[in-house]
């Protein structure tokens, strides 16, 4: 037991460590556009940006992002689409949205070679026709304050950025989304390193969020592009860890408010659109998902579980002080979780129901196994995706 305790004393410590250095120093975007260095950066070139967005049966979501960035103030931009075979009005949608606008241009996708995934095929279609000197891949349910783009931009050139991932503000209306999707935060606020991100070369301290990355065109290209990564799920993380391993500079931000996003409608989109994506975070191996599961179990449960049992069989706790112990990491764990929450802006009492959403990822993650078990691959969309 006591070795067992200092373990997870040990985990929480460090996940603490990281995650108080990160709120202090990670970017917020809209702190950034508040900020007097934005608006001493007014007179600075304002370099074409390509916005592209793959979309495949979006004709519900995609107007209103349409006229999102059509609204941006930013003043030099094209919005790129790549129709990506829908069955629904996506085309018609889009260009109803713009109404004429000629910042948009909708190009029908071309058939998918083999080796490609949908995703990467269709980014890739969008980066060749791109004319921008930088390239915002985005998807086509985010959404965009009016001065999204410009602090993006601006944000992008103060911190010399080769690509900068932002992690748009998550709305999560369910308890199923409101359980799980923060942990996104969680994962990057307690979990990496943000100076390690900026300074400790190689791909081992990389991430990125596909539903915002700015890429400088010359990295992009450079590093491959989505040829490089024409197989991988996780396509997003991939990318940053080859702008990484080519020695360009990978910047994070958080989205604070300006680009923001729902990614999910209930517990079932949550519950499939995290296991489409959990084992590929693992590197396809079932054996570390089922290891950081475990780990999962021991930071987050292990102490309600002493808590409550510690009373009932003292001969566990071994002569320890079980009730402080057990009591101080379970405050521990949920403090981790209320700060990243505020950082992001998501609701901070939802942090004592940690246990639960470790359970759900749980759950997530055995539908991931028996996808992979089963099909070979997640299903995603009626179709199974196998690398």
């Amino acid at each position: 037991m006591l070795l067992l305790a200092l373990f997870v004393s040990a985990a929480l410590v460090v996940i603490a460590a990281i995650t108080i250095l990160n709120v202090i120093t990670f970017p917020r975007l809209g702190r950034f556009l508040r900020s007097r260095r934005f608006q001493s950066l007014r007179q600075v070139e304002m370099p074409l940006v390509s916005v592209l967005i793959p979309a495949r049966n979006e004709a519900e979501r995609l107007p209103k992002t349409v006229q999102a960035l059509l609204s941006q103030a930013y003043p030099h931009f094209e919005v790129l689409i790549l129709d990506d075979h829908s069955t629904d009005r996506t085309t018609q949608a889009a260009l109803e949205a713009a109404g004429g606008d000629p910042r948009l241009r909708v190009f029908p996708g071309a058939n998918l070679p083999q080796g490609w995934l949908g995703k990467n095929w269709a980014c890739h279609q969008l980066a060749n026709v791109a004319s921008g000197d930088w390239l915002l891949f985005t998807d086509a349910d985010v959404g965009w304050h009016p001065q999204a783009l410009q602090a993006l931009v601006r944000l992008a050139q103060v911190l010399e950025a080769d690509l900068l991932t932002v992690w748009p503000t998550q709305y999560a209306l369910t308890w199923g989304e409101r359980l799980v999707i923060p942990l996104m935060a969680l994962t990057v606020i307690g979990y990496l390193p943000l100076w390690a991100v900026y300074y400790v070369p190689g791909p081992i301290f990389a991430a990125a969020n596909g539903q915002c990355m700015l890429f400088r065109r010359r990295a992009y290209q450079a590093i491959g592009g989505h040829a490089a990564v024409r197989s991988q799920i996780i396509e997003d993380i991939q990318l940053s860890r080859q702008i990484k391993r080519h020695g360009f500079q990978l910047c994070m931000a958080d989205g604070d408010g300006l680009i923001s996003c729902r990614m999910y409608n209930g517990w079932g989109q949550v519950r499939d659109g995290f296991a489409k994506n959990i084992l590929a975070g693992y590197g396809g191996r079932v054996i570390f998902l089922i290891l950081a599961a475990i780990f999962h179990w021991l930071v987050f449960l292990f102490p309600w579980f002493w808590l409550a049992l510690g009373g009932f069989f003292p001969q566990l706790n071994a002569g320890l002080p079980w009730f402080a112990w057990s009591l101080s990491l379970i405050l521990a764990g949920v403090v981790v979780r209320m700060l990243t929450a505020a950082v992001t802006r998501q609701r901070l009492w939802d942090g004592w129901l940690m246990p639960v959403s470790t359970l759900l990822m749980t759950r997530i993650a055995l539908q991931a196994i028996w996808w992979q078990w089963r099909y070979g691959g997640p299903l995603w969309k009626g179709r199974v995706i196998k690398v």
